[in-house]
């Protein structure tokens, strides 16, 4: 099992920043992904990022490339998301996710029902 915690939600107006963190704890040895998903109310839940753990490789939602940043410290079993230039619809409750196998096919990468474990969430507000 995997627990996965997150911090660094809040509200900020259009154009600011905000950093948010998923720490991993438990049998982490076996990850191959981690990253986030968000969902505002009366969506679906969509992939934002998400990074391949052996090799930092990443992958971003055409909706925040350039925006985001989504890299990781391994000895901590950490990731970062560094979130710039927000936009009024970047507000959702962001979940950071683990995943312990391989994925094959980039539809597949970016199915919320791909993922094994999955933290609580935190929200992020912004206000136009």
């Amino acid at each position: 099992q995997v627990q996965l915690v997150e911090s660094g939600g809040g509200s900020v107006q259009a154009g600011g920043s905000l950093r948010l963190t998923c720490a991993a704890s438990g049998y982490t040895y076996s990850t191959k992904y981690m990253g986030w998903f968000r969902q505002a109310p009366g969506k679906d839940r969509e992939g934002v990022a998400i990074i391949y753990v052996y090799n930092g490789r990443t992958y971003y939602a055409d909706s925040v490339n350039g925006r985001f940043t989504l890299s990781q410290d391994k000895s901590k079993n950490m990731v970062y998301l560094q979130m710039n230039n927000l936009k009024p619809e970047d507000t959702a409750k962001y979940y950071c996710t683990a995943h312990p196998e391989l994925i094959f096919g980039t539809e597949k990468l970016w199915l919320a029902s791909t993922y094994k474990y999955w933290g609580q969430g935190t929200q992020v507000t912004v206000s136009s």
